[in-house]
């Protein structure tokens, strides 16, 4: 007889389960989330499987949550995801820490010659040789109830996870490469990399470098506060204020609400409540000095910076070629760029890539 599928929604039965999984060799492990409304993403569905049964947990019922968020830091037991650094970004608000020890099966595929990106289904078909149902990919999992077919896709996501990570895992200690895995998984574990930092958030602009320091200065601002204030009201920042609208004000650097009403980037009311925030910005922005921000002359880099890296990139296509590997597992252009405009490569990568690549790319840099 078939059991159907059902969501945990009390407190004494994820006790239960958690202390059942407690036990297990390893974890699988993984989420459903909806982030288009809200800055931190909302938790609507956890997938649990330790290779025997699968349970799937109802974050938006009323429960006690503890026994998961203990189950889900315990050092001691391994958990197993794929593509896991967004699971891992979207249960902090549950664990308090990165989710860990972890092994990630995307990047294990990776090392092994998949596409960098491989999605969770193709992998199965292609190492397991099981189909996975893609229906219901775009099901909002924050509704409820979910239908038996919504309940078994999600339980999916799991079930295969542990035999995946097992055979990937094989096949790299046989390459030499098990260690490439525990080392880009402890990264993936790195508070680190979740940490929200305002000061950063201009870098998501894309020109900002070809603008006037000052301008580059006042934006550079402005990004900053709509960070903060978008995670401070939980909002996506492009409802708060929305690129253009962050450069145009920037640009004409209003002095009172008046003038910033007529940019006409943003509603009325809109100016009425944000517009002393930004207006106090703007001010700040103008007593700030302006070392480290450099302008371009160009809307991209310098044609010596782009042959470099035409070059970077042919090295590390040659040698991730060699290795079997997609070159983005390597380095990926971003690196590259940051290596043609003077970062040293033992900077730019980070362990076992560093023994790999950092003797022949500084090379290629010493030819100029």
């Amino acid at each position: 007889m078939i059991i159907p599928l059902k969501l945990i929604t009390a407190s004494s039965e994820l006790a239960s389960a958690a202390a059942r999984f407690a036990t297990s060799a390893r974890l699988a492990l993984d989420t459903e989330f909806l982030r288009e409304r809200t800055y931190v993403a909302e938790l609507a569905l956890v997938q649990l499987g330790d290779g025997t049964s699968v349970e799937l947990v109802d974050p938006l019922a009323d429960l006690d949550l503890g026994p998961l968020a203990a189950l889900l830091t315990d050092a001691a037991l391994p958990k197993v995801l794929h593509a896991g650094r967004q699971d891992v970004e979207v249960l902090l608000p549950l664990t308090r820490t990165p989710v860990a020890p972890l092994i990630d099966t995307q990047i294990a595929a990776a090392l092994l010659g998949h596409a960098a990106q491989i999605g969770y289904a193709d992998l199965v078909e292609r190492e397991l040789g099981q189909v996975l149902e893609k229906s219901q990919a775009r099901t909002d999992w924050t509704r409820r109830p979910l239908s038996q077919a919504q309940l078994e896709y999600a339980a999916d996501d799991v079930r295969w996870l542990l035999p995946l990570a097992e055979r990937l895992e094989e096949r790299l200690a046989a390459r030499g490469r098990l260690e490439w895995l525990r080392e880009d998984c402890r990264a993936l574990a790195d508070a680190e990399l979740y940490r929200v930092r305002p000061g950063d958030a201009w870098q998501r602009l894309k020109g900002i470098e070809t603008l006037p320091p000052r301008e580059q200065q006042r934006l550079r601002v402005l990004a900053a506060w709509r960070e903060t204030e978008a995670l401070r009201r939980n909002l996506p920042r492009g409802w708060l204020l929305a690129d253009e609208a962050l450069r145009a004000i920037a640009r004409a650097a209003p002095r009172d609400v008046a003038a910033l009403q007529a940019l006409d980037v943003m509603a009325t009311s809109a100016a009425g409540k944000l517009g002393p925030g930004i207006l106090a910005e703007i001010a700040r922005a103008a007593t700030l000095d302006l070392d480290g921000i450099v302008q371009r002359t160009e809307g991209r880099p310098s044609q010596d910076e782009r042959a470099l890296t035409r070059r970077l990139t042919e090295r590390v296509r040659a040698i991730a070629t060699a290795l079997e590997l997609a070159p983005e597992v390597l380095a990926t252009q971003r690196d590259l760029k940051r290596m043609a405009h003077g970062e040293a490569p033992a900077v730019v990568l980070g362990g076992w890539r560093v023994g790999i690549l950092a003797e022949p790319l500084a090379a290629e840099l010493a030819r100029d």
